[in-house]
């Protein structure tokens, strides 16, 4: 897959910059854990984790998202398909060792946090230096949730950029044939025209009115660009690379959690509300609620900035 063309400009002119592997795994390993946060919107949990004599491995990351599913991150250097299959192979792992990742997630983050772990869709997440067209349709076809992240270092007079893509991502379910764009999908239809049950799951009890709403709530986030939704035991998550929108149905407004800060938002009473400090689902800090399209029209450009800050 082709590279990320990246230029330093000086006095009008380009000059190309070459994307880099890192020297050694183990280094592209301790600098996205150092800042695992920010890079993935997972907080680091343990490095290293030893599966137990019976499997006789250690997986290389282990985390938990801004949704509190459980998160195996697997890295190599370069172009690797094992990466794939370690992944694969420690998520059976882990899904037959819940207890020891709760117990994990208790000593670093407290039993609050480990008793709100969403064993929905545990996520693995693929970092390498590239990937094949033919892992990003095996993805497409696993029922897992993975995301192929292909990184680049690059170096320009002593500064480093270093960049993450998202090359593929499954929120779990196989996808049958090759998918139509999800710009062109109904919101409670998947790319085999089925019903999508990550729509209807949370939309049940919901009026045909909130329905209709929710429709077009959910074409306005997937149309922002290659995003992915995932359902989750108590939302529904839009990612890019990260998380940016959790959206919970109630019964009288559709309430959404965006990656903005409050304070560059003119807060509006019953619309826009401030997070900070307060327990609530996802990673964002606002909390914006919608009652009417007029409400997800208003709502555009914020949905805009959490998906840019993702």
């Amino acid at each position: 897959m082709a590279d990320l063309k990246v230029f330093r400009v000086a006095g009008g002119r380009a000059t190309e910059v070459r994307g880099e592997r890192m020297p050694l795994e183990r280094h592209l390993q301790s600098l996205i854990e150092t800042n695992m946060e920010e890079m993935l919107g997972v907080r680091f949990l343990a490095s290293e984790f030893p599966t137990g004599d019976a499997h006789g491995g250690r997986i290389d990351t282990l985390g938990l998202d801004e949704a509190g599913s459980p998160v195996i991150v697997e890295y190599k250097r370069a172009r690797d398909q094992n990466v794939m299959n370690q992944a694969l192979f420690y998520l059976a792992w882990l899904l037959d060792h819940r207890g020891d990742f709760n117990l994990l997630v208790t000593e670093k983050l407290g039993p609050a946090v480990a008793s709100s772990i969403d064993w929905t869709s545990p996520r693995m997440i693929c970092v390498a230096g590239d990937f094949t067209r033919y892992d990003a349709h095996a993805v497409r076809c696993l029922g897992q949730a993975m995301d192929l992240v292909r990184y680049r270092l690059y170096r320009s007079y002593g500064d480093e950029l270093f960049t993450l893509d998202l090359v593929e991502s499954s929120v779990g379910r196989p996808r049958p044939g090759k998918p139509r764009s999800r710009k062109h999908l109904s919101p409670v239809t998947d790319a085999s025209g089925t019903a999508d049950e990550q729509a209807v799951t949370h939309l049940t009890g919901a009026s045909p009115e909130m329905c209709r709403l929710f429709g077009a709530l959910d074409a306005a986030l997937l149309d922002l660009g290659e995003v992915h939704r995932e359902s989750l035991k108590t939302c529904l998550v839009y990612r890019a690379l990260r998380g940016f929108a959790w959206v919970r149905v109630q019964k009288e407004a559709l309430v959404v959690t965006l990656r903005v800060n409050p304070e560059t938002v003119e807060l509006v009473d019953g619309f826009t509300r401030d997070l900070r400090g307060l327990g609530h689902n996802g990673g964002g800090d606002l909390e914006v609620r919608i009652r009417s399209h007029s409400d997800i029209s208003s709502a555009v450009v914020l949905f805009q900035q959490s998906f840019e800050a993702a």
